[in-house]
């Protein structure tokens, strides 16, 4: 994909407002320009991280600034400088760390529509070839193992019969996508379990069959940083918030929700549903939840700002 821009400005810290980073965001192949993209970690992300500590305790606006603040203004031609940025400010939190469960946890949240998958699946993929980079210049006849990988909240959906079993199976099927129709208490444990052995098994989402595909996906204790995309994840609510508590980092992609709507609709309608049926989904399902999705965006630590031009 095409970029107009790629900018990077570091101010003071009192402005909370640190980093300004201008380009596009968000399709799996290369197109006509899209949107524009403006990075930028919120008051949330001035605070400490409870978790690290030692030398390596510090602030996260901090980190973020001190990483970014020398990224000279580029006329960019292409996506890669975002994906590239904020890969790069993940891989040196893996490799200094020496804990063998260690997990550096980001949360990935926004309303449908948004690009989560796209995102999270290419900076996985830059931070897995920065390791490989950075591991061989210490061993050139050794493959350096994954060192991030993406864990889906799609995996979380109540199968099909959980909702046939509902007292309203016809609504539940309808409204399915909104957080009722989750089990977050599985994915709180599942999270809980990971930073605590270092290691485990969870479920991915066969969007053909349209339930879970349990232990689909094993995230192992090379995989120093994983990146949990799906729409709830800083809700405030219940068992979400514990499920947002666990995040080191809470990344929020915010997108106009009509573009969204938008967005959203064609996937319907590419995945064989008529225009009217797709319509009406977004209308009773999709943008309420949005709408919802869209008041979490005060919890992230960083804001991943998507604007169609």
């Amino acid at each position: 994909m095409e970029v107009s821009s790629f900018s990077t400005s570091c101010r003071s810290l009192q402005q909370y407002t640190v980093v300004n980073v201008e380009t596009l965001l968000l399709k799996k192949k290369c197109l006509p320009k899209w949107n524009q993209v403006h990075l930028f970690p919120s008051k949330r992300a001035l605070r400490p991280v409870g978790r690290q500590t030692g030398t390596r305790q510090q602030n996260h606006a901090q980190v973020l600034c001190c990483q970014l603040k020398e990224v000279p203004i580029v006329d960019a031609r292409c996506m890669d400088e975002v994906y590239d940025t904020l890969a790069e400010r993940l891989v040196p939190i893996a490799a200094a760390e020496s804990n063998p469960n260690f997990k550096h946890i980001v949360g990935l949240c926004g309303p449908p529509g948004a690009g989560k998958s796209t995102l999270a699946s290419q900076i996985a993929t830059r931070v897995n070839k920065l390791w490989h980079q950075r591991s061989s210049c210490f061993d050139s006849q050794v493959e350096s193992p994954e060192v991030s990988i993406v864990l889906p909240m799609d995996g979380f959906h109540l199968y099909r019969h959980e909702l046939d079993a509902m007292e309203d199976p016809k609504e539940a099927h309808a409204r399915r996508g909104s957080p009722w129709t989750f089990d977050p208490e599985r994915l709180l444990r599942c999270l809980t379990n990971l930073r605590k052995e270092g290691s485990g098994y969870v479920p991915s989402f066969d969007h053909g069959v349209g339930d879970p595909v349990e232990d689909d996906i094993f995230v192992s204790l090379q995989h120093k940083v994983v990146i949990v995309e799906g729409n709830y994840l800083l809700l405030d609510e219940e068992v979400w918030r514990d499920i947002s508590s666990i995040f080191d980092e809470r990344w929020f992609i915010d997108v106009d929700i009509d573009k969204a709507m938008q967005r959203v609709l064609r996937r319907h309608i590419s995945t064989g549903k008529p225009p009217d049926v797709a319509k009406w989904r977004i209308d009773y399902n999709d943008r309420p939840n949005a709408e919802l999705i869209i008041k979490s965006k005060n919890k992230a630590d960083l804001i991943i700002k998507s604007v169609d031009f």
